[in-house]
């Protein structure tokens, strides 16, 4: 949809060339061989990367770990990118000030910034806690131990789709977990699903991608949520994604947020449950960005 518009209804002069690099231990990628690759170096990576391609501006978009490696990016090297977009935007929370927005936001929002087309996507928050708690599980043992579930699941063709299409579930609607099949295939087709299984499979990756959970809390990755981002940024936010930060407390982090969207809908797998909504976002986004640097007259 960004490299063939004129495909999808789309004119032609929106045309972008798309890089789309595979995180290291992650499929088509080579793994790590060495403790300590985390998020910051995967960053590193894609900047070299696209420095090795020949580009010397360009724009970066990333969601799940994407958001944050995108987000390092801009802050390791702002000058060579022309904007961020991201479609899972993050924020520190481990500080006082954040639980204090939280608090005064559930009776008083207005105060806060939480805007009222925000508040059922933060409140009730402690519904919403108990839900990102239910669906998070995966993530302290990968963050601890990713090698005794990752091994187990090399080992077991069955057990890694389980896994994995369980996540596609509840992850592209939370709706999904009182439905006897998972509603998966309401989003997704069934080639699809397993070709994503696949990747994992065959490359027998899955355990590096586990790998990669642990480095980021064992290294300095979640200290960077606490740097600034200077870049132009857009971000575009899908009701059933895993959290919700509202527009008024990205800004903290982001000075030169140009761009936020409250998409209508969609999950966590956003350029593959929703590709037109998010294509169309960028494409938006882009322009904004253009027209504050093209010269005025």
């Amino acid at each position: 949809m960004l490299v063939d518009p004129t495909n999808h209804g789309v004119i032609e002069e929106d045309v972008f060339e798309v890089i789309a690099p595979s995180i290291p231990g992650y499929g088509f990628s080579e793994m790590p061989h060495k403790k300590g690759f985390d998020q910051i170096a995967a960053a590193q990576v894609c900047l070299k990367l696209m420095e090795r391609l020949g580009f010397e501006k360009y724009y970066i978009q990333g969601g799940d770990w994407g958001s944050l490696i995108t987000r390092i990016m801009a802050i390791l090297n702002p000058s060579v990118i022309t904007g961020l977009h991201i479609n899972m935007p993050s924020a520190e929370n481990d500080g006082l000030e954040y639980w204090l927005r939280v608090a005064v936001g559930s009776v008083f929002p207005s105060l806060v910034g939480v805007k009222p087309e925000e508040y059922d996507r933060v409140y009730p928050f402690g519904s919403k806690f108990l839900d990102l708690l239910q669906e998070t599980g995966y993530m302290h043992i990968q963050a601890t131990k990713p090698d005794t579930v990752g091994f187990a699941l090399t080992d077991s063709p069955v057990g890694l789709a389980a896994y994995i299409l369980e996540k596609f579930s509840i992850w592209t609607n939370p709706a999904n977990r009182d439905l006897a099949d998972g509603g998966l295939e309401k989003y997704y087709t069934k080639d699809e699903l397993l070709t994503s299984v696949m990747i994992y499979w065959l490359t027998g990756t899955v355990t590096s991608s586990m790998r990669f959970y642990k480095e980021c809390f064992a290294g300095r990755a979640m200290e960077t949520l606490s740097m600034t981002v200077t870049v132009p940024t857009g971000m575009a936010t899908f009701p059933h994604e895993l959290g919700h930060v509202p527009e008024a407390w990205c800004r903290s982090s982001h000075p030169n947020l140009i761009h936020y969207t409250l998409m209508p809908d969609g999950g966590h797998f956003a350029a593959f449950e929703k590709p037109a909504l998010l294509a169309e976002d960028i494409r938006t986004f882009v322009k904004k960005v253009e027209g504050l640097n093209s010269p005025k007259h």
